[in-house]
């Protein structure tokens, strides 16, 4: 039986790359021979578990089969909002117990657990706890996903203080260059966000989907990450 960490991975924002980033992680993880299980406790705004479907196929695997779905996840609402939002907009809630249940139970079976948050810390997952909660009721370390565009720095260095001010260990922060404009301001803006909030390590990131995966500098971010060590 694997003996497992769960290791979450929160964005500044919606829409940052975060289902990417977990993707390229599973990856990486899979290419050191680690038994790695990917998780999305909520995905909103879909008819399908899109976000764990994109996961599966970066990391060369199907979709979960039902039984496995249910604990990878459990909950999926088509309208686009916040997790408590959407639940209500179908007439239901989400309960914390059945996805800190669910947790655990991946975290015998596999060696590594991600979990991908949906939208950022202070996104409401039930009507008393956020995805900051989460992570503090397991304790994991945080993987950090932000865009390079305008704006970044200040939502950046917000969410690693967030982290910190809980105790969080922070391993690490993925920079997701598709968004960028003007290199010259996305490199000065990773470099005030390395200054402001002292971030133990950077993977930078392009277009996924056009390639090449940076699978190599995956790996190097994994074994220098506090946290994130294989």
């Amino acid at each position: 039986m694997a003996s497992g960490r769960l290791i979450f991975i929160t964005g500044t924002d919606t829409g940052v790359g975060k289902s990417y980033a977990t993707g390229l992680l599973a990856r990486a993880y899979r290419e050191l021979g680690v038994k790695v299980i990917t998780a999305k406790p909520v995905q909103t705004g879909a008819k399908e578990p899109e976000d764990l479907l994109l996961h599966r196929r970066l990391m060369g695997f199907p979709l979960d089969p039902p039984e496995l779905l249910d604990l990878t996840g459990p909950y999926l609402f088509s309208y686009p909002a916040a997790p408590t939002t959407a639940a209500a907009r179908e007439g239901k809630r989400v309960e914390l117990k059945k996805i800190r249940d669910g947790l655990r139970k991946l975290a015998q079976d596999y060696e590594i657990v991600l979990v991908e948050g949906a939208g950022g810390l202070y996104v409401p997952f039930t009507e008393e706890y956020t995805f900051l909660d989460l992570i503090s009721l397991f304790l994991g370390p945080v993987v950090v996903v932000s865009a390079a565009r305008l704006g970044t720095i200040n939502h950046t260095v917000l969410t690693l203080k967030a982290l910190r001010q809980r105790g969080l260990v922070i391993s690490g922060l993925i920079y997701n260059r598709y968004f960028e404009k003007d290199p010259f301001l996305a490199q000065e803006s990773l470099k005030d966000i390395k200054c402001l909030a002292s971030v133990p390590a950077v993977l930078e990131i392009g277009d996924l989907e056009k390639g090449p995966w940076p699978l190599e500098e995956a790996i190097s971010f994994l074994r220098s990450a506090p946290g994130l060590k294989p």
